[in-house]
């Protein structure tokens, strides 16, 4: 579901941990009072916010089989991990934040991802 995130008056914004002042990875999260999570892109605080219900999140994220990327390291670089979840979606987020937020990419969003420019 979608909304405006200046609608989301109560939310307290967080920065991903990838996020710089030069426009890279500019990904903003908020744990919602009802245990939602929104997500918006911090270039555009006042634009769409995706929400995620409290239950709906729970049950994608608990007890996946993360993985680490074949691009991270123990040296700080590139720390994603990524699940496949039941329903065939992929989850992802940052290992340095296990219990933080994740993204979920539907399937076919997903596969266009991973196929390159000019799938999606």
């Amino acid at each position: 579901m979608t909304t405006k995130a200046d609608a989301l008056d109560a939310a307290h914004w967080f920065k991903s941990s990838y996020s710089d002042n030069q426009g890279g990875a500019c990904v903003e999260g908020a744990r919602l009072a009802d245990g939602s999570l929104a997500v918006r892109d911090s270039k555009d605080p006042q634009g769409p916010a995706l929400l995620f219900p409290a239950e709906a999140w729970r049950k994608a994220v608990d007890g996946a089989d993360w993985f680490k990327s074949s691009y991270s390291n123990d040296q700080g670089g590139a720390c994603v991990e990524g699940a496949r979840l039941g329903d065939g979606s992929m989850a992802v987020r940052d290992s340095k934040d296990p219990h933080g937020p994740a993204l979920i990419f539907a399937p076919n969003v997903w596969r266009a991802f991973i196929s390159g420019p000019g799938q999606m």
